[in-house]
């Protein structure tokens, strides 16, 4: 099939997300600058991440019912105009206050964003072409987290952090233009949206994700984040318009890969997040090497992403997800049998390239099972929970290591038991992969 089929509004689909993805990414390697520059605590430092994720995350489900209620390309509009104006403004901030609310304000247009960026894929796409698309798509999700490292740490090392965040403004501007030019204008689903379930999901999910981020008392704060959900769970079941149709986890498939979605990220994000501060404290790498340092994860990544659409072709998507998850199990296996003392090579690179031929592998076939056998009706409400697990997942699992691992003085012994753990979460991944390999 000819990839010009695709035309102009895959890569507009797919530079938004990529955009998303990469700026979250550069703020982990940004953050001692950000500190100096704008004379932030560690608490208030936290925050810049903690802002973007609980907008980010609260609002997810919102944003993907109301790209089906209101229309696609006119909740897509919305987000990119609020991302790019809240970039622009992190880009100038000049104090704590101003940069935190303005990283909320990113996170307002990322949750409009990433829900209906797959949403409108889905709308764009059939059959094989869909199928194609969802490919490329879980790919720049892969790669945006990765190569927002090394981009982070080629500005932190040679410019102004302040770039990482002011060049989405004229990126931003260019696919406004393009999205009038070339997405045409979506159909609407009769409906209302669900207040009450909205409420109720927005409070959840960010007690919960206040809870494991950055709540003095955490234990409370997750126990009302539970006690939210359980309650949005039931106004969903009882409401006539939901903002998450529950009927979207009856299916085995998309089910399985919420759960499989869940732990992998809960370990790749930490693997992101920690693999870079362990090279700077083991081995005293500079930001920049350490940048550097994880080509050997995002290159093979980017290779074998590129040839799932091919492999679908003989093997099926599932087949494809069981072995990419299994693949990543054998790396973060060997990185935790080898440990961080035996050297870059053999403790971080060789392990690196086995995890990111899993990962290119399992991305793009996660992100097909999550919204596989949806209609219209309930396309955006599916990108939301994938987009939503995706978030949570990558909290929940960096907050569960953090915690595990806080009374670990030693670096590398603090390395070591969090590969481990990472381990953990990936076998559970594994398991649900397979149940998706289990159903009839």
């Amino acid at each position: 099939m000819n990839k010009q089929k695709f035309g102009m509004i895959l890569p507009i689909i797919l530079i938004s997300y990529f955009m998303i993805l990469l700026d979250n990414s550069i703020v982990f390697t940004s953050t001692v600058k950000i500190a100096a520059d704008l004379s932030l605590s560690a608490s208030e430092l936290s925050w810049v991440t903690n802002a973007y994720a609980l907008t980010f995350g609260g609002l997810l489900m919102i944003g993907g019912r109301s790209g089906d209620i209101f229309g696609r390309r006119n909740v897509f509009l919305i987000g990119l105009v609020i991302f790019s104006i809240g970039s622009l403004l992190v880009g100038l901030s000049t104090n704590g206050l101003m940069i935190i609310a303005m990283r909320a304000l990113q996170g307002i247009g990322s949750a409009i964003l990433a829900p209906t960026t797959l949403a409108l894929l889905m709308d764009s796409y059939r059959d094989q072409m869909r199928t194609r698309a969802i490919v490329y798509y879980g790919a720049t999700g892969g790669l945006g987290a990765s190569i927002g490292l090394v981009v982070g740490g080629l500005i932190a090392s040679y410019a102004s952090w302040r770039w990482g965040f002011l060049l989405n403004v004229p990126v931003g501007i260019l696919m406004i233009v393009l999205t009038l030019k070339y997405i045409p204008a979506s159909k609407k689903v009769e409906g209302k949206l669900d207040w009450l379930g909205s409420i109720l999901s927005v409070l959840g999910i960010t007690a919960l994700v206040y809870g494991i981020n950055g709540a003095s008392h955490p234990v409370p704060m997750v126990m009302t984040g539970i006690l939210l959900l359980v309650l949005f769970v039931w106004q969903e079941k009882v409401s006539k318009h939901p903002v998450t149709p529950l009927k979207l986890f009856k299916d085995r498939e998309r089910s399985s890969a919420y759960i499989a979605r869940f732990f992998f990220l809960g370990a790749m994000i930490s693997y992101f997040f920690l693999t870079p501060q362990a090279m700077q404290q083991v081995y005293h790498f500079t930001p920049l090497m350490a940048a550097v340092g994880f080509l050997p994860e995002t290159l093979p990544q980017f290779v074998f992403a590129t040839l799932v659409s091919r492999l679908n072709e003989k093997f099926t998507n599932t087949q494809i997800l069981i072995a990419g998850t299994v693949i990543t199990l054998a790396g973060l296996v060997f990185a935790a049998v080898i440990g961080i003392q035996a050297g870059y090579w053999w403790s971080v690179a060789i392990p690196m390239v086995i995890i990111g031929i899993g990962q290119g592998f399992t991305l793009s076939p996660l992100t097909v099972a999550g919204v596989a056998n949806t209609d219209k009706e309930i396309a955006g409400s599916a990108s939301g929970v994938v987009n939503m697990v995706h978030q949570i997942g990558s909290s929940v699992g960096l907050s569960i290591i953090t915690a595990l691992t806080a009374n670990l003085i030693s670096p590398v012994l603090s390395y070591d038991h969090a590969i481990i753990i990472m381990a953990v979460f990936m076998l559970i991944s594994v398991g649900a992969t397979l149940n998706i390999g289990l159903k009839k």
